[in-house]
This record gives structure tokens, sequence and C-alpha cells, in this order.
């Protein structure tokens, strides 16, 4: 709280300081929006929330991570050399905006157990790629083989591997996965079908070239 206290206006701090120690002896006085909207965004700078390839468009509130010094940028790190520069269990959020793609299949396996060596537990990532089944997942030549497809997210859980992919985990694969994520995605869709009933956009999305544009996943680390 006194880290809080001294990183709040000068204007504000009788309050946070009052509500503290009680002095107004109104229990019922809460600060106002402006310096709970404050207070929280203070907070994201304590806690490490990263976007890894964060590129020249850094997830605002966010540390930008990038190997290359775009504007915006704050670290630089080539996230293919291990270990990254923070402790473990030391992150409470990733963003992951269109980099995953840039990485080969064995690569994305050491990406996603650094990642989880660096979350809290509890920790959220979201990884936004392109759909596989779009030709924006083809047309950038850095991007790697293979696609990312929805399958993948299931090889992140340690359950799932121990019963459907032991050989994908490190227990018996000194290149496999060691990481424990419960996974969740969904698609931004095509403009032609957003205004299409939900039916339709499920049809759509299975049997339509380019009817869904982009996967966007949410993990939270175990």
């Amino acid at each position: 709280m006194d880290r809080l206290h001294a990183a709040v206006p000068t204007g504000f701090k009788k309050y946070v300081w009052n509500v503290k120690y009680g002095l107004l002896g109104y229990p019922r006085f809460v600060a106002p929006d402006d310096i709970v909207g404050y207070l929280s965004a203070r907070m994201r700078k304590f806690s490490s929330v990263l976007d890894l390839g964060c590129g020249p468009r850094k997830k605002e509130g966010f540390i930008g991570v990038d190997r290359n010094k775009y504007d915006g940028v704050d670290v630089i790190c080539d996230l293919l050399k291990f270990p990254w520069p923070w402790k473990d269990g030391s992150v409470s959020e990733i963003h992951v905006q269109h980099a995953m793609e840039h990485f080969t299949g064995p690569q994305r396996v050491k990406i996603v157990n650094e990642m989880y060596r660096i979350m809290r537990m509890g920790a959220k990532a979201t990884v936004s790629v392109p759909h596989w089944c779009s030709n924006r997942a083809y047309g950038d030549f850095t991007h790697q083989w293979p696609p990312v497809s929805e399958m993948w997210f299931y090889y992140l859980s340690r359950s799932w591997r121990a019963e459907n992919a032991p050989d994908n985990d490190i227990q018996w694969n000194k290149d496999g996965y060691n990481c424990d994520f419960e996974c969740t995605w969904g698609y931004s869709i095509h403009p032609h079908f957003q205004a299409k009933h939900s039916e339709a956009q499920q049809f759509a999305m299975q049997f339509y070239k380019e009817a869904a544009t982009d996967i966007t996943s949410t993990w939270i680390k175990k």
C-alpha cells in the first residue's frame, strides 16, 4: 500500500491515506472511480504483464518484448534464446498477438515451456494466430510450418498428453512439453458472416475456406 500511496497524484493522496487509516470515521467511504482506475493502472506496472513479439503495435499497459527495437518495445529479447530474463512464476499475464506462427513446431514447444516457467499459478496468456484455413496463415514468408490449429491446444495439457500423446511429454521426450495449461479458444469471423446467425457461422467455419480469419486462445496456468 505504501508503494501505491506514493504513486497517487498529490491531490488524491489524502483520500487514499484517510481510507487506509480510517480517520474519516466512515467505513462506507469509497475512492472516486478516477482514483480506482489510476491505481488499477499502476498495479499493472508493478506486476509483469508481457506482450511477447509485440512488433511496433504493443498492447497498451503491457511491457513490449521483441528482438527488434520497434517503437514501443521496452525489452529487446530473442525468444529463442533461453532462459528469458524473467524469474520463475514472476509474470501475471502474457499477450502474444500474431507471433507464434513465426516459429517452427519444435520452437513452439520450447516457447510455451518457457512461458509456463515464468508465469504465476493461475496466470493467463492470450495467444492469437491466423486461422489455418485462411490465406492469412500463408502470405507471410516468415510464417513457419505447420500453421497453428485447434488441435495444438490439447497438447498443452499435461493430463491430456499423459492419456493421448505421452511421447510428446518431457517425461518421455527430452524435447517435449513441460507445460500444463487449461486452454479455451474462439474465432474472428470473416465480415461476410458476422451478421449471420450462430448456426450459419458454425457451418461456415467448418466447411468454408476463409470463414474464420484468426484463432484467439486463452491459456490458464495450472
